[in-house]
């Protein structure tokens, strides 16, 4: 996969994309991240991008001329391929979530604009970007960081980016349900053991196991994900148990 992304501070990118599973994946050629400075593509002596708003107001709005023509190259870098998605990171966009995230995972390239200030001039904003993201109903300093979450979340459904290629499918959210608790060794610590159920071999027992532990966890935590969720008989047994409180802790 390649991704560009358009920014005024590249030098944000600098220790997330080289470390960890991102930077290994640049190393095996699984995913290809070019970073543009928008500043690069002005052409005034003080490299301007952003300007006051018109009709007045509080903070600055970014420039159009950059953005279209950082757009254009970038573009142009990935090869032109049609249908990339050219994506703004922006509070008014729609809200990130692991389905997006698995829907973003099958283009084999796409644009990241980072937004900053009041937003982006709304005729470069209507006629580049093909989506709009948010990743919270928070506002931060800019893009950078939601494009950081963005391609960390997108890469990791990459086929061999991760070691195992089974862990993405187990995470939170994949299944429309929270991930349940895991232990490793030792088995006992600080008079806290593991469930019995893990060290029992009963393979069958385990996963009716994580299955209900992500059920009860999900049904804590964020109870509104099961109503959307996608459950079987047991699973609403299960949870109409749970919530009688007919389940041992």
């Amino acid at each position: 996969m390649d991704i560009a992304i358009l920014t005024l501070f590249p030098d944000m990118f600098t220790g997330p994309f080289s470390e960890s599973m991102l930077k290994r994946a640049q190393e095996r050629g699984l995913l290809s991240i070019h970073l543009h400075n928008i500043r690069d593509y002005t052409h005034d002596k003080h490299h301007t991008a952003d300007d006051t708003p018109f009709g007045g107001g509080q903070g600055m709005v970014m420039k159009p001329e950059p953005l279209f023509e950082a757009v254009k190259a970038a573009l142009s870098d990935l090869g032109d391929r049609p249908n990339t998605p050219v994506i703004l990171l922006t509070p008014q966009g729609r809200p990130f979530t692991q389905a997006i995230a698995q829907e973003l995972s099958q283009h084999p390239a796409m644009v990241f604009i980072c937004g900053h200030y009041e937003g982006m001039d709304a005729r470069a904003e209507e006629a580049l970007a093909t989506d709009s993201i948010s990743i919270g109903d928070y506002v931060l300093t800019g893009g950078e960081i939601p494009s950081m979450a963005i391609v960390d979340a997108v890469a990791r459904l990459l086929p061999g980016v991760l070691g195992d290629d089974m862990s993405a499918v187990d995470d939170s959210f994949a299944t429309g349900l929270l991930e349940g608790p895991t232990y490793t060794r030792p088995a006992e610590y600080r008079g806290e053991s593991v469930p019995d159920v893990l060290l029992s071999g009963d393979h069958a027992a385990v996963d009716r196991w994580r299955r209900e532990q992500s059920l009860r966890r999900t049904y804590e935590r964020r109870p509104d994900l099961l109503e959307s969720a996608n459950l079987t008989a047991a699973d609403r047994a299960y949870l109409e148990k749970l919530k009688a409180g007919e389940v041992e802790e």
